[in-house]
């Protein structure tokens, strides 16, 4: 067919509704360039853009040719093999994000269990006292939190019953209560490890990999301080830490 002559760009284009389709619409019908050219050939005319006056013309077909070709088996089959391919290309590009996450986790999580974590060796007093201290610096945090002034707790803030925590005159508290606070001060200085996990940045990946973590850091505790070993482990069950030392990360 042969194809009209160009339209004077000032003319108002007042064709009926949805007697031309243009090639953006035909994308958008499934068409792709390839079969454009082969089932419909020239465009029946060109039409100035609605907006940019300088934009280059609008291919334009008549919407009877292009549903006739649309019925024919050639545009069917070529739709088909297009939609597959799309398909194809998406299942493939998913596959392959997926493998590269796996592939990250099991990087993290040998990188962890291989990691020596190397635990700070302090005598029992010296150990309690920093222990203690820790601890009142974070009742003082907690408490300039919520109530937005400046916290008082302190160390003079911390009071028990049994066991005195070493020569500074600090009040006494029960066994329970230090061997928890030595913990978390060891933790405190263990926290660099958290390093480890960089790379990870779904929350199930990370929260796999940061229990594996901690719970190879409550074991190399527990090693260095055989009196913490005991609350260690309640720790450990306590918080469902799975994945001990030495288990082979699975992919």
């Amino acid at each position: 067919m042969a194809m009209q002559g160009a339209p004077d760009p000032g003319e108002p284009q007042r064709e009926p509704a949805r007697t031309y389709v243009s090639a953006e619409g035909l994308r958008a019908r499934g068409w792709t360039d390839g079969t454009v050219r082969r089932l419909l050939g020239e465009p029946d005319r060109l039409s100035a853009h609605p907006r940019f006056r300088s934009a280059p013309w609008i291919r334009m077909y008549r919407v009877e040719r292009v549903e006739a070709a649309e019925r024919s088996a050639e545009f069917r089959s070529g739709a088909a093999f297009a939609a597959r391919r799309s398909g194809a290309v998406r299942k493939a590009v998913g596959r392959g994000g997926q493998e590269a996450v796996a592939r990250r986790r099991r990087k993290v999580l040998a990188r962890i269990l291989a990691e020596p974590i190397d635990v700070p060796r302090l005598d029992a007093g010296e150990l309690a006292r920093r222990a203690v201290e820790h601890r009142a610096r974070r009742e003082t945090q907690v408490t300039e939190s919520i109530t937005g002034t400046e916290g008082t707790a302190g160390i003079e803030g911390i009071t028990g019953t049994t066991e005195a925590t070493g020569a500074l005159g600090t009040p006494s508290t029960d066994r329970a209560s230090l061997d928890r606070w030595k913990i978390d001060y060891l933790r405190h200085r263990l926290s660099p490890y958290d390093e480890l996990l960089e790379g990870l940045s779904r929350r199930e990946e990370r929260g796999r990999a940061a229990a594996l973590l901690r719970r190879r850091i409550h074991a190399a505790i527990a090693e260095a301080y055989p009196e913490l070993a005991e609350e260690c482990e309640r720790q450990a069950r306590a918080q469902q830490l799975g994945s001990p030392p030495g288990e082979t990360p699975r992919p």
